[in-house]
Order: structure tokens, then sequence, then C-alpha cells
């Protein structure tokens, strides 16, 4: 195929960007996957236009990485709501609910402290009798991995990586479950795949790939991944950045994403309006969390308030 470049301001955006041809019913025009911002008729065309289209082709691409980035997984996935009350869970979440391993629900201490005063017994959700020792709790969290559930499967990540429940401590193998946990879609995995590399647990460590990570997790809601892309941002100084993905995190209710705006603000780095906007954020956040059972548990001292 002959391609003769076309002058894109006279050209059409039906046209194709290299040669001008215009599409129809024997020419099929296709979008460039990259930017979606010019067609072609060919691949031939798609080829010869590299050159001059890349440097704007990368700059769209970039833009709309960003949009997805900035615009998904601003609510909290399912996992992070009481099944019973269907509230979200305040942070750090193994603070204030229990997790049960019969069905991998985490329910709110408040739901949790209600049940038992109805006299309720075993699992506040399934009903199923808990085991009384590490070996039993094992063998149940082992039938629900045999089944691929993706939560038990990084359940017993967590226990080789911290060495729980009489296993002994094996970071590898920690790697390999967060790994097809991931896989089948469990946020938590990937997040704490993010960790691994960010720090160098049981992988060599690599920034790049954490932050790839919690992108992936962030964009699916998960809370701290975002707040750890907002923290990796100001430390690279790209501010605007770091601002946007700790606005996300602040207004789900996460408090460390308003201590580092709070800093960023004291450092003269962002405006009075964005800490403000956090605060406003968060505080409403906060509120949406709460409930009479769960401000009961936390009178009755049924669990401790963290230091986060």
């Amino acid at each position: 195929m002959s391609c003769v470049p076309v002058d894109r301001e006279r050209g059409s955006c039906e046209a194709c960007a290299n040669c001008g041809k215009q599409g129809s019913d024997t020419v099929r025009l296709r979008n460039c996957t990259a930017c979606r911002l010019v067609k072609y008729c060919g691949v031939d065309c798609q080829r010869a236009h590299r050159k001059q289209h890349r440097k704007a082709c990368r700059q769209r691409a970039a833009e709309l990485k960003d949009e997805q980035l900035y615009s998904q997984g601003r609510e909290r996935p399912e996992g992070d709501f009481c099944p019973i009350c269907t509230l979200p869970i305040p942070f750090r979440m193994e603070d204030h609910s229990v997790f049960n391993v019969c069905c991998m629900k985490r329910i709110c201490n408040g739901c949790d402290m209600a049940t038992q005063a109805r006299g309720m017994k075993g699992c506040p959700f399934c009903r199923t009798p808990m085991p009384k020792n590490k070996a039993g709790l094992l063998a149940m969290i082992k039938a629900r991995v045999g089944k691929e559930d993706p939560e038990a499967i990084f359940f017993l990540g967590e226990q080789y990586f911290y060495g729980g429940l009489g296993i002994q401590k094996d970071m590898q193998r920690a790697i390999e479950l967060w790994t097809e946990a991931a896989e089948l879609g469990c946020t938590k995995a990937i997040f704490s795949l993010g960790n691994a590399f960010a720090s160098g647990d049981g992988v060599e460590q690599d920034m790049a790939k954490a932050v790839e990570f919690y992108t992936n997790a962030a964009m699916q809601g998960h809370v701290e991944s975002r707040n750890n892309l907002g923290c990796h941002e100001v430390h690279e100084g790209n501010h605007d950045r770091a601002i946007r993905h700790l606005l996300i995190s602040a207004k789900m209710g996460f408090k460390d994403s308003v201590e580092t705006i709070k800093n960023m603000f004291m450092a003269g780095v962002i405006t009075k309006e964005k800490y403000a906007e956090a605060l406003k954020g968060y505080q409403d956040a906060v509120e949406e969390m709460k409930s009479h059972d769960r401000d009961e548990s936390k009178r009755l001292g049924f669990w401790k308030e963290s230091d986060e």
C-alpha cells in the first residue's frame, strides 16, 4: 500500500490520519488503540504515521490512564462492609471487626457484640460453630482453599507470611498464595504483593512493581493502596498527583491520608482549601460508619482503639 501523509488540519476525524482516505462501507477505519485520537485505514498507514504521531499519542495515552486511575476505585469494595448491618467498617478494620474463617466474612464489632448479647453461638453470619483449636481453624481454611476461594487463599498466605496458626513462616509460599489470590481478584492480596515488593519481603525489592500492584488495587477501591500511591507521589515530589490520591482515600475514611495532607499543608505545598476538603470528606465518611451497636461496643470496651 502506498501511504501519502495528509494535513490533519484539512483532514476529517473520519479519515485515515496518514493518507486521508475516508471511511466507508468498503474502508473500515480503526482507532489508534493507545490514544484514540486518530484513525487509520490499515496497519501500513499506522506504521508510516507512527513517528509523527508518537508524541501526541503518548501524551494522550497517559491522560487516559490518569483519567481511569483517578475516576475508578472511589467506593470501598464489598469486603469492607459488614454483611450484617451493611455499614462500612472503620479503619483499621482488624481493630473494629472480627474475621470468621468459616465464611471468610468480616463482621463489625457492633454486630458481633449484638449477636452474642442475644445468646447466639458460632459465626454471627453463617452460624457455623467455631473450631476450638488452631488445627480446626486451619482445616477449615484449607477446605475453602481447596474450593479456590480467593479470600481463603489470601488468608492462608498471611499465615505463611507471619507464621500464624502454628504454620512455619515461609515468605516464598506466602507470595505464591497471594499471587494466586490476586489472579482470582482478591484486592487484599494485590495490596500485600505491593507491600512485599515495596519492602523486599520474600521478593527482590522493586518499587515500580509495588506501584503497579497498588495502582491495580486502588482502582478496585482498596483504600490503603490509594493512600500508599499518594505517599509515593509525595516522596517523588509530585504534589499535584499526591493530593488527588490522598483526597480520595481521606474521603473514604482513612485517617493517615488526612494526616499526610495536613503535613503537606503545613509544608506549604497544598492550599488550605485542599486540607479543609480532606477534613470534611473524612468526617463525613466517619459519620457513615457509626451505629448504635458500634458505639455501645466501644463504650463497653469491646475493642481497643488503634493508634492510627
